[in-house]
């Protein structure tokens, strides 16, 4: 009797191609999100917000593609703004996997239909790579194939309605009108158009981050009481004495564009670096990656919902009104407006959903730019990880001080409000 249930088992196995140890692979997702990192590196027209909507929708498509297959976990349709439906698999025996490999190669390249050929290449080469992989029934893997690209484009659509979709064709809108006045931002470069200055309109993933109150900027006047005379003095004051790590810091977490996957990507980075550190489950993968996203991106949303509403002038702009004419900050300065600074907001959004994950003193190496000889840095805390990228943008002399403050607590709230999502069942 034994025998035959041992026998029926096995054949069970091979006519649906339910092989355990692959239908759900962490490797189809930590290798698609290294893929992705470089895609937002080498694209034309990523910039930091674009690249942060980018890794919130591929971390969504990830989970959706898998969720059904996941013990105890339940899809996040109805908990997001505006996420009403999404298909549903035509049975529980699909290859997860599969689903996922095809999901997440369907909708980076609907995100990213700018990128290069080579890239494409790299596309289509990580998705035969998985499909190869994996010893499925030819009718299962149709079927998990045809359900991860469904999910894609279902995503894809409810990506096109919210206000950034194919961004990346128009950073620099012309028929954007630079207001004008005391303490206003002017550009500090060549580029007299400020990045995406509508982007702030966009829709927010999580209708608890559209409610939270945008923080006050700094009192601005040109004499020595304006509490935005004490914020420049400090920047003035701490580039003069900038030491060797504070530089280092400061080049570390400057996450330009075209050099790195920007803000967003970095903290991917480290996600992932940590995933197989912890070699966390397919589920738990998942389910990190869309937090990570959402938080990222609603971060960077209400971050530049701040900086065009207050419009407030960078420090190089004030140093050189009001302290010295030829003042030069230790990094170039981004072309945008200053108030609330986005290195801190998104960083601190990542680190709240990281410590909840981890555990609050959870100490770690960051190894993200060891292909550019950055030397790797350690931290006992994420709470200690976002102080410093916050830090960093201080000794830049990218921002105030109360910039980064406001950008950390705010960010703080939005990975709060992700984490109250619930991703598992009642």
């Amino acid at each position: 009797m034994l025998f035959r249930k041992i026998i029926f088992l096995i054949l069970f196995l091979e006519i649906f191609g339910l092989h355990a140890q692959n239908v759900l692979d962490t490797e189809v997702a930590t290798r698609w999100v290294e893929l992705e990192l470089q895609l937002l590196k080498t694209t034309n027209g990523i910039t930091p917000p674009i690249a942060s909507r980018t890794v919130a929708y591929q971390g969504l498509v990830l989970y959706e593609s898998v969720v059904h297959g996941l013990n105890g976990y339940q899809s996040l349709v109805g908990q997001l703004n505006e996420f009403h439906r999404l298909p549903l698999p035509p049975h529980k025996n699909l290859h997860w996997s599969l689903c996922a490999n095809a999901a997440q190669a369907k909708l980076i390249n609907l995100l990213l239909p700018q990128t290069s050929d080579n890239n494409k290449q790299e596309i289509k080469k990580l998705e035969q790579y998985f499909e190869n992989k994996y010893d499925v029934q030819h009718n299962i893997a149709k079927q998990s194939k045809k359900f991860g690209e469904d999910i894609a484009f279902a995503i894809y659509t409810y990506s096109k309605k919210d206000g950034g979709h194919e961004s990346y064709l128009n950073n620099f809108p012309k028929d954007y009108k630079i207001t004008t006045g005391a303490c206003n931002w002017v550009p500090t470069n060549d580029q007299k158009i400020p990045l995406l200055p509508y982007w702030g309109q966009n829709r927010v993933f999580l209708k608890a981050d559209a409610n939270i109150v945008l923080p006050l900027p700094p009192r601005c006047t040109a004499d020595q009481t304006s509490d935005l005379y004490k914020q420049a003095l400090e920047v003035y004051q701490i580039k003069k004495n900038l030491n060797a790590e504070q530089k280092e810091i400061a080049f570390f977490w400057s996450d330009a564009p075209k050099e790195s996957p920007t803000p967003a990507g970095h903290l991917l980075s480290i996600t992932t670096q940590l995933i197989k550190r912890e070699k966390l489950g397919l589920d738990k993968t998942a389910e990190l990656y869309a937090k990570i996203g959402i938080a990222a991106a609603d971060a960077f949303i209400l971050c530049w919902k701040c900086k065009y509403l207050h419009n407030i002038l960078r420090p190089v702009t004030y140093i050189r009104t009001v302290i010295e004419p030829n003042w030069t900050p230790f990094l170039n300065t981004p072309d945008f407006p200053e108030y609330t600074s986005g290195h801190s907001s998104v960083s601190s959004a990542v680190a709240q959903i990281l410590a909840d994950t981890f555990g609050e003193s959870y100490t770690f190496t960051d190894n993200t730019y060891q292909d550019r000889k950055f030397k790797a840095r350690k931290f006992t805390s994420f709470d200690a990880m976002a102080k410093e990228a916050a830090n960093s943008r201080l000794y830049g002399g990218i921002h105030y001080q109360n910039s980064n403050e406001q950008g950390l607590a705010s960010g703080k709230i939005i990975g709060k409000n992700v984490c109250a999502l619930r991703f598992k069942k009642i």
